[in-house]
C-alpha cells in the first residue's frame, strides 16, 4: 500500500490538534495497524519516515512507533450509525 492512500486513513480517522503536527483520533473511532493492536483515545504523528502512535497507560504515555514502508494494512473500528 503507497504512504499516500495509508495517510488519507489516518487523516479518515483523526481530526488536527490544534499547533501542532499531531492529529488526535476522533471521538468512537479506533485504529488497527498490521492487525496488531487496536487502539482507542490515541494520538498520530505522521512523520516523513514513520507514524507515531501515542497512548496514555494510566500515569504512563506508551509511545509506539512504525515505518511507513513496513505497514501492509490499517483498520479502522466504530459504531454504526442507524
Amino acid at each position: 500500500m503507497q504512504k499516500q492512500t495509508l495517510e488519507k486513513v489516518f487523516e479518515y480517522a483523526s481530526s488536527p490538534v490544534h499547533g501542532t503536527l499531531s492529529r488526535k483520533l476522533r471521538k468512537g473511532v479506533k485504529i488497527q495497524i498490521n492487525e496488531g493492536k487496536i487502539y482507542e483515545a490515541a494520538t498520530l504523528f505522521l512523520g516523513d519516515e514513520f507514524v507515531r502512535v501515542t497512548v496514555k497507560q494510566g500515569e504512563e504515555t506508551c509511545n509506539s512507533y512504525y515505518s511507513w514502508d513496513k505497514i501492509c494494512c490499517v483498520t479502522t473500528i466504530g459504531k454504526v450509525d442507524d
